[in-house]
């Protein structure tokens, strides 16, 4: 008897993880718009600072976007997942899918080293407390930028061996409810898995809308990439390799949040079609001496405007628009006294910046006021825990933007109202980092193998 076929749209950690599950049970391919890891390489030449890639390769390709931005593993239920997810899976069942991702990924290659919490957290949590911040603990391990290519190339290898196809550079053209159609072929299947990323979430909502199945707007997460010397946060890094700390402006009571630390690491160039963003990457044996992380305000909306990841794009177009082509830095001291950054001001600093290729400018220019106060505010607050954040000096790159992708109705294994389509990942909204990805492909999996 033939095995039934599985086709899965997606090589991140949601499709990976997915296609390892099934492999001895299932026919099973992956299909990825982008390349194979290997082959990730930016024309431009300049680090991971893509210019003229088609699709991205920093977001786009096996392994996603999370490949070449670190390799951080947050190994704990409290970061990443939607509560949609928490509710569907159970926090029991999370954890133990936790525990199976990580297991695997130390099977291919990742470091055995991890931050563990102990004891000496407590005085960084109560420096939280007292600054009116909350610092979320959790176990994490870093596979790193230059470990992650070769960690998932023998992921890739593996599961070619346990016969599982790998298709790169296929763009899904149409969904239908039993062929996926590509620009290189017809791919026929029984059951589907959609985990394009975050790089495929409009193809996705449009995929679906198209299928009938109902999408609901998701918050979006807009701010900027702050860079630092690396030894004003070297010793909350040396514990916490991506410290996550959560705020609440007094403003305008919005969520405003820390987010991919890369501690001795670069900000590097983010390319979409119609606009640039930024983001950061580190290795695991070379230093910067600097250290970035994102800094997002959390923004909802409402009637009659619902669709956030449009209004982030218009935001960020405008940045690129006002960088002539290119993200934008600004100095705090500047952005403070309602000035533009000039390449001489930021030349004064006492800090190189690791992005080069991008326009010194006026935030307050393209963002609203309302997120600029939330970001100036909330970096305060944050410099009350660790001193020396909030310093006129201090870089900010923008856009830096998460967009978050519609949010899809499906039951609690993740399926669509489409029998025999299930959707997994960011790209889906039902996941934020690698780790959540990972968890939500294996939750599909598993429930696929109950009709194997």
């Amino acid at each position: 008897m033939s095995k039934k076929r599985v086709v899965i749209v997606g090589g991140g950690p949601a499709g990976l993880f997915a296609a390892r599950k099934l492999a001895n049970q299932a026919d099973v391919t992956i299909l990825d718009a982008g390349k194979i890891p290997s082959q990730r390489n930016c024309p431009s030449q300049q680090t991971l600072i893509c210019h003229k890639c088609n699709p991205c390769n920093v977001v786009a390709g096996f392994g996603g976007a999370g490949l070449l931005s670190s390799g951080l593993l947050n190994l704990t239920t409290d970061i990443g997942f939607p509560d949609k997810t928490i509710e569907s899976i159970g926090r029991e069942n999370a954890e133990k899918l936790i525990k199976e991702a990580d297991q695997t990924f130390l099977d291919y290659g990742a470091p055995k080293s991890s931050f563990d919490p102990d004891e000496r957290f407590n005085c960084w949590e109560r420096r939280a407390a007292q600054a009116g911040l909350k610092f979320v603990v959790a176990k994490q391990r870093l596979i790193g930028t230059d470990n992650s290519t070769p960690l998932i190339e023998s992921f890739i290898e593996h599961l070619k061996k346990m016969g599982v196809s790998i298709d790169s550079r296929r763009r899904v053209e149409e969904v239908q409810e039993r062929r996926v159609i590509t620009d290189k072929g017809v791919y026929e299947f029984d059951m589907c898995l959609l985990a394009p990323g975050r790089y495929g979430m409009q193809w996705l909502a449009k995929t679906l809308e198209r299928l009938g199945v109902k999408l609901y707007h998701s918050p979006v997460d807009l701010g900027v990439r702050v860079e630092v010397p690396s030894m004003i946060m070297e010793n909350l890094c040396s514990l916490q390799r991506d410290p996550k700390i959560l705020m609440r402006s007094q403003s305008y009571d919005d969520q405003v949040r820390t987010f991919c630390v890369n501690h001795n690491g670069w900000v590097v160039r983010e390319q979409y079609d119609t606009h640039a963003c930024v983001n950061g990457h580190s290795f695991s044996n070379k230093k910067s001496g600097n250290t970035n992380f994102a800094f997002l305000v959390k923004v909802h909306l409402t009637k009659p405007t619902e669709d956030t990841t449009k209004y982030a794009r218009t935001i960020a177009e405008q940045v690129t628009l006002l960088g002539g082509g290119k993200p934008i830095v600004q100095r705090i001291a500047d952005l403070e006294n309602y000035r533009r950054s000039t390449p001489e001001r930021i030349r004064n600093a006492n800090i190189v910046p690791t992005l080069q290729d991008v326009t010194p400018g006026d935030l307050s220019m393209v963002f609203p006021k309302r997120i600029t106060d939330n970001i100036m505010e909330g970096l305060q607050s944050l410099n009350n825990m660790i001193p020396g954040i909030y310093a006129g000096t201090t870089l900010l790159y923008a856009p830096e933007i998460k967009y978050s992708a519609m949010t899809v109705e499906t039951n609690k294994h993740f399926e669509t109202p489409v029998e025999g389509i299930y959707v997994a990942g960011d790209g889906a909204g039902l996941s934020r980092g690698i780790v959540p990805a990972a968890v939500t492909g294996l939750w599909t999996a598993e429930d696929m193998l109950t009709r194997l």
